[in-house]
């Protein structure tokens, strides 16, 4: 089987090489040259565990490529996956142009039956957009070729998206004929052999799946960060309160960890989106509105934490962060709460001095050098006033808090995830802010 895969971004590049993994022949296409270029030399434009290991294999078998041109791909094969970007526009709904680029040239070149996928995340109703722009380029060739249009949704978690795309728990597709349906599961079925979880379903309900489902993930972060600011001026213990209301098995314990806030490429973008859509609908989504101010509040609140614990003065303090991506695992610092705190540092007056495992470049790529770089962990709290954990990345979890106190100026900790113990810091001679505590 043969698939063009269009957007070597992080849903395109993953999706396209774990097929290529299964035995299908896949082709990635992208129009940015450099990209392309870095691709075939065996570079990996993005951080995921195990991506380039796998990447090489596939290549040195045959069985993934790399190309700038969709239209002499078309030719050869039978379905074309559309992950390009969705970037937010100013209103906050998604920017479709790229995904209907696509479509156009798939239009303009066909010469045979073509299955037109929609992998990137769109809103509801794309598809008819989608369908429509590729029959317009028909129709202006007098070109009378079938296709089907289809929406295929990914659920990919940055840092374990590999693994979450061999073994889904469940594939979400939208179709309209049964060919679309046969070919979807011809191609679905080997990640799915012992347990077929491949739900079809109208192309409507998959777009709308997708969002949905980012949607109540947010809103649960939002909720468990809204109750740990009430438990603090209560004098409840958050930590507490999630174990009693996660063992309800109604509830359910994942994403009931009060942090700073959530960030990445998906949740902010597709709660925006979705409350977008529903105000072109004449609707108002209220709770997720509260979502959204929820969690751009929570991005501060470490920050107004130090604020506090150093009544007001910060101007000249030297503040050490630790962890810069929007969560561990990734270099992804889109939406981050890191960027909202630097800021908010800097304005303050504060030097600020950081370390992440793998996002420093990109961060510098982001903001140059208006804070300065750690080589590592310790060497970012050499003589700083303060440590705000920001990413939970695994390095961080026991530290040598010994070194870490020499190395300080003075010890004081802010946990913006709640990864360590307040009383076994207090006990090392540490002041400690968590979340929620």
């Amino acid at each position: 089987m043969k698939i063009a895969v269009v957007g070597t971004g992080y849903v395109g590049l993953v999706s396209g090489t774990c097929f290529a993994e299964i035995g299908v022949n896949v082709v990635c296409v992208d129009t940015n040259v450099e990209k392309i270029e870095a691709l075939q030399r065996g570079e990996i434009p993005i951080y995921e565990p195990g991506l380039d290991e796998m990447v090489t294999r596939n290549v040195k078998a045959g069985r993934l490529r790399f190309s700038t041109s969709l239209p002499e791909c078309l030719g050869e094969v039978e379905v074309v996956f559309c992950a390009v970007g969705t970037p937010p526009d100013e209103d906050g709904s998604a920017d479709l142009r790229y995904v209907l680029d696509v479509a156009r040239t798939v239009g303009r070149c066909i010469d045979r039956y073509v299955l037109f996928v929609t992998k990137s995340t769109v809103p509801v109703g794309t598809s008819r957009k989608v369908r429509a722009a590729i029959q317009e380029e028909l129709d202006l060739r007098r070109a009378d070729i079938e296709f089907d249009v289809a929406s295929n949704p990914e659920f990919l978690k940055e840092g374990t998206a590999i693994k979450d795309f061999m073994s889904p728990d469940r594939v979400v597709v939208g179709v309209e004929s049964p060919r679309a349906e046969k070919l979807m599961s011809k191609l679905y079925k080997p990640f799915l052999l012992n347990n077929f979880r491949v739900l079809f379903m109208d192309i409507p309900s998959a777009e709308m799946t997708k969002y949905a489902a980012n949607s109540m993930l947010a809103t649960r972060i939002s909720f468990m960060n809204d109750i740990a600011n009430l438990c603090e001026l209560v004098g409840a213990d958050v930590n507490m309160v999630r174990s009693g209301i996660g063992s309800d098995t109604r509830i359910g314990r994942k994403f009931l960890y009060p942090g700073i806030g959530y960030g990445g490429s998906c949740f902010p973008k597709d709660v925006k989106a979705l409350i977008q859509t529903a105000r072109q609908q004449g609707y108002t989504m209220q709770v997720l509105q509260a979502v959204e101010a929820v969690n751009e509040r929570q991005k501060a609140l470490l920050f107004e934490k130090l604020k506090a614990h150093f009544a007001s003065q910060l101007e000249g303090k030297n503040v050490a962060l630790w962890g810069l991506s929007f969560k561990p695992e990734t270099d992804d610092m889109r939406e981050a709460p890191a960027l909202v705190l630097i800021d908010r540092l800097l304005e303050a007056g504060c030097r600020v001095r950081c370390y992440d495992p793998v996002a420093m470049d990109e961060c510098r790529r982001r903001i140059g050098d208006r804070v300065s770089y750690a080589q590592d962990l310790y060497d970012a709290v050499l003589d700083a006033d303060a440590l705000l954990l920001v990413t939970e990345w695994k390095e961080f979890r026991l530290p040598s808090w010994a070194v870490v106190k020499k190395a300080m100026r003075q010890p004081v900790v802010f946990d913006g995830r709640n990864i360590y113990d307040k009383h076994e810091m207090e006990e090392q001679g540490f002041v400690y802010h968590g979340i929620g505590l």
